[in-house]
This record gives C-alpha cells, structure tokens and sequence, in this order.
C-alpha cells in the first residue's frame, strides 16, 4: 500500500482513536481531529501526537472556518489528501417526540452537515489527482430506523443518501466514496447517550417504558455474550483503504450481532436500487 495522507475526524475515542494508531501503524501521514486539546482532551492530543506519522489538529467540525483552517494546514503540508474518514458524531435515544428542534438540528450539523462540509473541501483536491478515498462511518440505524432511534438514525439516512449518490457521482472521477455501519460496540459514544431535552413528554410513554428497557437490556448482554471489538471497525477502513480504486464497496457492515440482518437489507435495495438508476438512462454509473 502506498503511503497517502490521511484526515480522520474524531479520534480522541473511539473509533477514531483506533483507526487513528491502525493506519498510522501501516506508515501512512494521518491527521487526527479533535476538539479542545488544550482543554478537555489534552490528553488524548498529548497521546496521539506522540504515536509516530500521527499529527493532531485542533477542529470545530460545526465551524466552516476551522474546517477550512485544517485542510488549508494539510494542503500547504503535504499537498494533497488521500483518504478522508469522517468517524465523529453523536447519538441520541429515547422517544423520538421528546428531542426538541434544537436537538434535531444539533445532531444534524455534527452527523450530517460537518461530514458535508469536509466532503464538499476534500473533493476538489481528490478531483485534481484522480485518486481519493471518502469513508463515512455510519450506523446499521442507517439502514434500519428503530424505535426510541428515530433521531439519530434520521441523521444517518442523511449521511447516508449523501454518500450513495456521491459514490456513483465522483468514482468515474477516480474518487471512491464508502459507507462503514458499524452495529452497538462498547464505545465512549455508546456509554455517553443523549436524550430529548423536552421530558415533559416522557411520561405520555410509559406504556411502552418497559420495551426501552428490554432493548438496553438485550444491548448490554450482547456485549455480554459476542463482545464486539471495535477495533474491527478500524481494520475495515485498513480494508477499504487496501482495496484497488473503484472496486471498493459502497457498503461495509461491521456489525458481529446482528449485522446479517443490515447486510440483507442492503442487498436487496442494492437489486432494486440498480434498476432504477437503468430506467433512467445512468446504467453507466453502475459499472
């Protein structure tokens, strides 16, 4: 594998932090984001900075001029970027009509839009060398959106209809677009849930209270009994990044549970979704 020039947003935990140490272990120039590392995650900066061909960037991914600061950073260093993996987000549970409309769009500028905003920068570049690799981590709840998720998963169908498009749009391009869904991996994000902030409404639910707390109960004797890794998902972007140019999937379910389900899904709207795209005239893009 050659050595490319890799931005990876979200690695002070995580999936982020792993894929971080992963590809940097493989000698590629990553450059690993976070927030607040002379604050909060100085530690996590102090860290990853240590670890060799790693160089971590202070970015607000909601702020277009940090984002602008970080890829102008790596351009003047390196002159290109190879890989983008957009890894950071949020996640919120609980029922659905409890999440305010500030809630919604929170979650939406951290899942959806900043993922946008580093696509919409990256792409130029990637465009002018015919080469480039985007891989957006999204969720099974990309595919599927169940209750008391409904939120969270509304982000990821953004992300997700973003990238399916953008894949078939830029590969004749040379640029390779690929979505990871990761399924629940014992994680900081998944220790560190959100809920709606109008409560108010909580209670017209208790009905159904009891179906909330079979779902966190099946959730915690899955870690239990198949102890998912998430180092699996690093080594799924180790994966991707191996693969040859346009060969890559679209899809890439990391998900030991219950991750057949997801990936039957996907097949089977992959099927029907290739039709479409015949009947209007775009068979070539399938190739």
């Amino acid at each position: 594998m050659n050595k490319k020039v890799v931005l990876i947003t979200g690695t002070n935990s995580g999936f982020g932090w792993l894929t971080a140490h992963s590809v940097a272990a493989l000698g590629h120039n990553v450059y690993a984001t976070m927030r607040d590392t002379t604050g909060k995650n100085a530690d996590k900066a102090k860290a990853l900075t240590a670890v060799e061909n790693i160089t971590v960037l202070d970015v607000t991914l909601t702020d277009e001029l940090s984002v602008n600061k970080a890829v102008d950073t790596i351009i003047a260093a390196e002159g290109r970027i190879d890989v983008l993996v957009n890894n950071a987000g949020v996640s919120m549970f609980g029922v659905a009509e409890s999440a305010t409309t500030d809630d919604v769009q929170r979650m939406f500028e951290v899942n959806v839009f900043a993922p946008w905003r580093l696509m919409k920068r990256v792409l130029p570049f990637m465009r002018q060398q015919a080469e480039g690799l985007i891989i957006n981590v999204s969720s099974g709840f990309g595919t599927f959106s169940g209750p008391f998720s409904t939120v969270y998963s509304a982000t990821k169908f953004g992300l997700e209809g973003l990238s399916e498009g953008l894949h078939y749009e830029v590969r004749p391009l040379g640029v390779d677009v690929a979505i990871i869904q990761p399924g629940t991996f014992p994680t900081e994000m998944a220790q560190k849930l959100q809920s709606g902030s109008d409560t108010s409404v909580v209670a017209g639910y208790d009905r159904i209270a009891e179906v909330q707390n079979k779902m966190f109960a099946a959730i915690g004797q899955l870690f239990e009994t198949v102890k998912p890794n998430p180092q699996e998902v690093a080594d799924s972007v180790v994966k991707l990044m191996g693969l040859p140019k346009g060969k890559r999937p679209l899809r890439t379910v990391v998900d030991p549970s219950t991750g057949d389900i997801v990936k039957t899904a996907n097949e089977a709207v992959q099927v029907e979704y290739a039709k479409a795209l015949t009947a209007f005239g775009m068979q070539d893009l399938l190739v």
